[in-house]
């Protein structure tokens, strides 16, 4: 079903943010690329030269993309391989979407150092490129007396992480800042400038800028056996051979069994199953922060936080499991979201829920990533990359670009990369259904096809003829938000999956 949207006044930013991250380009660009994408059923893509790739990055999350940006930024032929239909399709697609301090990272650590420089790097990468960011600031309170004293401990390490503007607030200003925080909070600490972001833009910009570039992204491509061949790896993939002379292990919960591949036992991935419940926009108004628990051996603990979509989310939980598939919610996990969100936030159990929704991290039993370089073997693993890998993603990207290069790959002169304007997805950035302009130079972005979440028929035809198209309707509402609102694509349903299919080749 379609209906007229009318473009009212001028299209003005609202909502919590502090103008770092542009919610220009409300429209994708529709302009032709000589972009290399192969999908299984479709022609294979063409060949590296003299058959051999200077490096292959193995894992198209949002660690890979980011890798493979960097090194698009080189001339060197480089390929980008996933076992998935779509880019971001793992861990990237399901996770809190925080952009991070690093105030909590382990001090001195890969982790922490990454997560420092990372994000600066996406914060001005997002800017100029249109991923949705808000400056929401987060909390981190304190319900009982030992975890008040733990606070001051978690104020110093975070000043030796870098980060100084965190702060101390007692309970009558944190119930000032919260005023629907459940009763009980003794006090908390503030630190400003974590923020929200959105997890799908982040791995799609990264991606399209390195296939604009050059790369040839292989999706439907299952690496099953990696093998030395005078002097090069040799990849046999569920679509055939490929040759690298370099290779990144960036495979995510599939890490560890690409590692054993060289005869290494250095790491074990077992993943950590997070469920997390997504409640409906009308609840956007009782949170003001992101709320975080004091950290425990077991983990970060369950949070609340809003998203840069409206909602807001209450999880995760954290399960370790055997199933490296096992994204499946369960009665259990959201009974225990529930128990929390009341002590955090109780009004959040009365409001809609829109969604619940798993995701899988890849633990290792370490604190720190497992990113290491063979250079030998002119291989380099990043595994064990954890919640933070979003806000570290371009920092890794450079951290192993440069290990390759330690490796004795000759990476020349850096040259820019061509420019990325993605379609805003956040809530409180300009939109298309509200451009009067917009409306009248292309109809197409004044009617509505999701009415949940406003996303129009122009957004829709604009995503399904992108540089990398989706390759389910899933990755379809990831670039749109169509389908994700609180109807979960009942009424709009039959016409998205109609436009997917006719512009699926």
């Amino acid at each position: 079903m379609t209906a007229r949207a009318t473009g009212g006044g001028g299209t003005t930013r609202g909502g919590a943010h502090d103008g770092t991250a542009a919610g220009a380009g409300c429209r994708a660009s529709r302009d032709a690329y000589d972009a290399t994408i192969t999908r299984a059923g479709a022609p294979a893509g063409p060949a590296a030269p003299d058959d051999t790739y200077d490096v292959t990055v193995i894992g198209a999350g949002v660690v890979g993309t980011a890798i493979a940006r960097e090194l698009a930024r080189y001339r060197l032929s480089t390929a980008l391989v996933d076992a998935s239909h779509d880019i971001g399709n793992g861990t990237s697609k399901a996770n809190t979407a925080i952009l991070h301090t690093g105030f909590d990272a382990v001090p001195d650590s890969l982790e922490a150092r990454l997560v420092r420089e990372g994000r600066h790097l996406l914060a001005a990468y997002a800017a100029e490129t249109g991923i949705p960011v808000e400056r929401v600031g987060a909390l981190l309170i304190a319900w009982d007396g030992e975890q008040l004293a733990m606070l001051p401990t978690l104020l110093a390490k975070a000043e030796r992480n870098g980060y100084h503007a965190a702060r101390m607030l007692d309970a009558e200003e944190l119930a000032a800042r919260e005023p629907h925080l459940g009763p009980g909070a003794l006090g908390a600490l503030e630190i400003p400038d974590e923020s929200i972001i959105c997890p799908w833009s982040t791995p799609l910009a990264y991606a399209t800028q390195a296939v604009r570039a050059g790369v040839h992204l292989h999706l439907d491509c299952r690496v099953q056996h990696i093998a030395d061949d005078r002097g090069t790896h040799l990849l046999t993939t569920s679509r055939g051979t490929l040759r690298t002379r370099y290779l990144v292990n960036a495979a995510g919960l599939y890490a560890d069994e690409i590692d054993r591949q060289f005869g290494h036992e250095v790491f074990t991935v077992t993943p950590r199953r997070g469920e997390l419940i997504v409640f409906d926009k009308l609840a956007r108004d009782l949170v003001r922060h992101i709320l975080l628990p004091v950290p425990t051996a077991a983990g970060k603990g369950v949070l609340v936080a809003p998203t840069v979509f409206g909602n807001v989310l209450l999880g995760p939980t954290s399960e370790e499991i055997d199933d490296k598939s096992a994204t499946d919610s369960t009665a259990e996990g959201i009974a225990f979201l529930r128990e929390k969100g009341r002590r955090i936030l109780p009004a959040l159990l009365d409001e809609e829920v829109t969604a619940v929704y798993a995701g899988l991290r890849a633990a290792t039993g370490s604190e720190d990533y497992r990113i290491q370089d063979h250079p030998a073997l002119r291989y380099v693993a990043v595994g064990g990359i954890r919640s933070t890998g979003l806000t570290a993603s371009m920092a890794i990207g450079a951290h192993v670009t440069g290990l390759l290069a330690g490796a004795g790959l000759d990476l020349g002169t850096p040259h820019d990369l061509p420019p990325v304007t993605l379609p805003n997805l956040g809530e409180a950035f300009p939109r298309p259904y509200r451009s009067a302009e917009l409306i009248a130079e292309d109809p197409a972005y004044g009617t509505l096809v999701c009415h949940c979440e406003q996303v129009t028929l122009g957004e829709i035809r604009d995503a399904l003829h992108s540089t990398i198209p989706p390759g389910s309707l899933d990755g379809l509402r990831r670039r749109t938000r169509a389908g994700s609102g609180r109807c979960q694509g009942f009424t709009c349903g039959p016409e998205v999956r109609a436009r997917y299919e006719e512009a699926r080749p």
